[in-house]
């Protein structure tokens, strides 16, 4: 529901974080929106979208972020982050397909 706040741990490269997203948008089915509001992020602003084709949903990811540390985060925007944050979010994306088909 929109306003619902979620809490979670992950760990990336080696560091086990805690964030926090807050979610500011539901259109249930059809999409959902949240922004992170603690976390190792500057900003991050993510919109999950599900439609529906070929008797199956498509979840289409969309995320925008800004990275900590001003220049020292974007040379590693550059170097690294980009591609892993999108890894990241095709990897998650996987695991929930893999969890709602056999639910």
């Amino acid at each position: 529901m929109a306003g619902d706040v979620v809490t979670w741990e992950a760990v990336h490269f080696g560091v086990r974080q805690r964030l926090t997203a807050k979610v500011t948008v539901m259109d249930r089915p059809y999409m959902f929106e949240d922004i992170m509001v603690k976390g190792a992020f500057h900003s991050f602003h993510h919109i999950h979208e599900f439609i529906e084709k070929d008797n199956g949903t498509v979840m289409i990811d969309r995320f925008q972020y800004k990275s900590p540390y001003g220049l020292i985060g974007v040379i590693a925007d550059k170097l690294f982050l980009e591609s892993y944050m999108r890894n990241f979010i095709m990897s998650r994306a996987r695991a929930l397909k893999c969890i709602a088909e056999h639910e």
